[in-house]
């Protein structure tokens, strides 16, 4: 699993720096999460294939999460996109981008499918055999969600040793792999936990953007190897994070430490501040394992 933040500043793109946006790859297949200004061009830096992307999750409908989703739209449309894409994200959202496709007299060559959101209790809103991703509702000035990401690893690692001793042909690989006991010639049945180990664990990833400091957040997201919580502002500020229904530094570390996470990544910076640094030391008050967010840096999540 690995994250590459395109985007993690808050308010208005700068010259230095994007608004939200990030790609998330779960075993080859891409994910992106929020789709701000800019995020076309992020893409071409990271060098992130257009193609590959099938799958947009909108967290909610402020412009600093969602505004580069016509634009990238658009072009795939120029690029002859051919393959589906899926856009999850808010109740509207398919009324939005439609709206400014006929306005401008475009079109698709490709289906666009919009899955709407609207509950306010978690739900799973895509599942394949690999990835599982549900909702993370989040309180904020909007409808807003965040998005729990979670590989599905259901295939056992072979005992290679165990299956040569045994003289088991390779033809049955693919059956022990997921769980097969053998049978033998003579009728002596093999158990798979003789044959195999257990699947390497499922390695797990929360994105929270944008919310107040919130508990009941923290079930859905026990123990993810890495969680991005916004911390919109420093101590300092806190008086605006109650106005502005952001959270902190230190609120979102509190979070990491009760939901006993992993790691915790810090995004969503004011832009009024000039040292994204001092997140960081806020942060590790309370929770030891935190990183920062910046645009550009890639996480591998292992």
């Amino acid at each position: 699993m690995k994250l590459t933040i395109l985007g993690c500043y808050a308010a208005t793109p700068r010259t230095l720096s994007n608004p939200t946006s990030q790609v998330l790859e779960i075993k080859n297949r891409l994910f992106l999460i929020d789709c701000a200004e800019g995020t076309q061009v992020q893409l071409r830096k990271s060098k992130v294939k257009f193609s590959k992307i099938n799958h947009i999750f909108i967290s909610h409908l402020h412009g600093d999460h969602f505004y580069g989703l016509i634009g990238l739209i658009s072009t795939f449309m120029l690029l002859n996109r051919e393959s589906d894409l899926h856009v999850y994200g808010p109740k509207g959202i398919k009324e939005i981008i439609l709206l400014q496709l006929r306005a401008s007299g475009s079109y698709t060559g490709y289906n666009l499918y919009f899955h709407e959101l609207e509950s306010k209790e978690s739900e799973i809103i895509f599942e394949d055999e690999k990835v599982l991703v549900k909702t993370i509702p989040l309180t904020h000035r909007v409808y807003t969600n965040g998005f729990l990401f979670q590989e599905k690893n259901i295939e056992r690692k072979l005992n290679i040793e165990a299956i040569e001793n045994y003289q088991i042909d390779k033809l049955y690989f693919n059956k022990i792999k997921y769980g097969g006991d053998i049978t033998l010639e003579n009728g002596v049945i093999i158990p798979n936990s003789v044959l195999s180990f257990d699947p390497i664990p499922s390695k797990t990833y929360a994105f929270c953007s944008d919310t107040i400091y919130d508990e009941k957040i923290i079930p859905i997201i026990a123990n993810v190897d890495y969680l991005y919580h916004e911390s919109t502002f420093l101590e300092s500020e806190a008086h605006l994070s109650e106005r502005t229904m952001h959270a902190t530094a230190k609120q979102a570390a509190t979070i990491a430490l009760k939901a006993n996470v992993n790691n915790l990544i810090l995004g969503h910076f004011s832009t009024r501040y000039g040292n994204i640094e001092l997140f960081k030391q806020e942060a590790q008050t309370i929770f030891p394992n935190v990183h920062l967010a910046d645009d550009g840096k890639e996480f591998d999540i292992e």
